[in-house]
């Protein structure tokens, strides 16, 4: 389902190996294995995140505050 999103701004809602939802806009690097590379704009960095643990994404419509 995110595979469809490499190279675009994604918010989603994800939930972390210790059962936090976080919800965030990343924009999605790649696809692979079951992992998203993707890089976060709330951290400014990469991340990664696993595909199963994404309960819901969507294009992103906000844009990024100056």
């Amino acid at each position: 389902m995110i595979a469809k999103y490499i190279g675009r701004r994604v918010e989603m809602i994800y939930q972390g190996a210790d059962g936090r939802l976080s919800q965030r806009v990343v924009r999605v690097l790649g696809v692979r294995d079951g992992i998203v590379r993707a890089f976060c704009e709330a951290s400014g960095a990469p991340r990664t995140f696993r595909v199963e643990n994404i309960l819901a994404a969507l294009p992103a419509t906000r844009r990024r505050s100056a």
